[in-house]
């Protein structure tokens, strides 16, 4: 509840801010790429300023989940080793319940013989 509480008070003014700039800025901005010749250029786009934020926003947020992916790979391979382990663990604890519950020899068969 707190983190939707959270995200909301982030997310929502942020939106705002970037509708707000989107209709504020629909005129179009040439992106130069070509930085040998800026006054004739040979690669370059024409979009509205809006459409460069929503393509930084978007490339942001798929790098920063890749950069966060990457980071929690450490924890990802030692839950899956706990997870190998506690599945072995397991299978071991079901088979001395099943050799308990029927045993090969009886506990009778195991005392020593008296004479």
């Amino acid at each position: 509840m707190l983190r939707r509480a959270v995200w909301l008070l982030v997310a929502l003014p942020a939106a705002i801010v970037l509708v707000t700039l989107a209709v504020s800025n629909r005129q179009p901005v040439h992106l130069i790429l070509d930085p040998f010749r800026p006054d004739d250029p040979v690669l370059f786009l024409v979009l509205p300023l809006y459409a460069y934020l929503f393509t930084a926003l978007i490339v942001g947020v798929l790098l920063g989940g890749a950069a966060a992916w990457l980071a929690q790979r450490r924890w990802r391979r030692l839950a899956r080793r706990r997870a190998a382990e506690a599945v072995r663990w397991q299978a071991e604890a079901d088979r001395l319940l099943r050799e308990r519950e029927h045993p090969l020899v009886s506990p009778t068969e195991l005392a020593p013989a008296r004479r």
